[in-house]
């Protein structure tokens, strides 16, 4: 598999048009089970065939328990300079319920081990809306995270897929998730506590202190290019997409036999318009009326200038200098918005 990696990464030196290369990002399983000598191979590779900024990031999803202060010095040693911690939770009852491997003191520990190992950069994943989650256990997470003085951190409401545990357990009532009114509840409470806290509300889903933004999460919400490497990676240059097929082993019979083990896919101008409301309208630089009617033209602006109309008097959009961007209260309705600012 690692082999086949950086096959790609040579095959595709070209994608992004030696633009400097400002975020590298291990994730997707747990890469953080990486032998050194494997994250330093496809770095090197890197290395090799793109140019990267003197001061990029270079992030690495992990779990609490994959972490200990021998892998954790040995991971600053490499490079890597931002960690993503999936942390989910500071409440046992929570991680529990989430079948979570890890415990709440070992959440807490594994953040203070890679404090003492030098890492200043540190961000972890929370879950919110859980069942039995009420205002006040939500508070006590938050208060547990903001205690560990992190730099960033990324909430997200529990979703249910289809087939799963915790979807059999809703249909047969023997939980129930808390009802959207509580849910933006906690999302609205969550914001207030953010802000007294220090950190700016950036995009819908992630909270940065000053000058702690993540390269990687913003390259998304600016629409910028991204090359993604390994089963199941997405690229994007801004015109098209193209995706890398799930099958570890038809990803590297693609590799090594250069056949085709991706899919593409060219999007319109309507489809880039809805592309760039939906991941601009989340963030606190909003969407530029100039770059739709400039980029997409005067019939697609007319349509955004139309439908923007009952949310701003319903004060979830505001409307200054071209620059849209949601209020406190319209980010819990974000994707309701740009849904309805689609072409389709």
């Amino acid at each position: 598999m690692l082999k086949s990696m950086e096959k790609e990464i040579i095959i595709r030196a070209r994608y992004l048009n030696q633009q400097k290369i400002r975020s590298i990002y291990f994730g997707g399983g747990t890469p953080s089970i990486l032998d050194d000598i494997d994250i330093k191979k496809i770095l090197t590779q890197i290395g090799k065939n793109y140019s990267i900024a003197d001061n990029a990031e270079i992030t690495l999803e992990c779990n609490p328990d994959d972490l200990n202060e021998k892998k954790l010095i040995s991971l600053k040693k490499l490079g890597i300079n931002r960690l993503s911690i999936g942390i989910q939770s500071f409440d046992d009852t929570d991680l529990k319920f989430m079948n979570r491997s890890h415990n709440a003191a070992e959440a807490e520990n594994c953040i203070h081990l890679a404090k003492m190992a030098g890492f200043k950069n540190i961000t972890i994943d929370l879950i919110y809306g859980l069942p039995n989650q009420t205002l006040s256990k939500w508070e006590e997470n938050l208060s547990k995270m903001f205690a560990l003085n992190i730099q960033h951190f990324s909430p997200y409401a529990l979703t249910v897929e289809k087939k799963t545990v915790l979807n059999h357990l809703l249909e047969t009532k023997k939980v129930s998730l808390p009802n959207d009114e509580k849910i933006v509840e906690q999302f609205n409470f969550l914001q207030e506590k953010a802000e007294e806290n220090d950190f700016i509300h950036y995009e819908i889903s992630n909270f940065g202190k000053k000058g702690y933004f993540s390269n990687h999460n913003s390259s998304y919400w600016k629409n910028q290019d991204y090359l993604g490497i390994g089963p199941s990676a997405h690229s994007f240059n801004g015109k098209s997409r193209r995706w890398n097929v799930s099958s570890n082993k038809k990803y590297i019979e693609g590799i090594t036999n250069k056949t085709t083990y991706f899919e593409t896919e060219i999007l319109s101008i309507e489809q880039q318009y809805n592309e760039y409301v939906l991941t601009s309208l989340r963030t606190i630089w909003g969407v530029n009326s100039s770059i739709i009617q400039n980029k997409f033209g005067a019939g697609i602006h007319a349509h955004f200038l139309k439908e923007i109309v009952k949310w701003i008097s319903k004060k979830y959009i505001l409307s200054e200098e071209n620059i849209i961007t949601l209020t406190q209260e319209g980010k819990a309705f974000a994707d309701a918005i740009a849904s309805d600012l689609f072409i389709v």
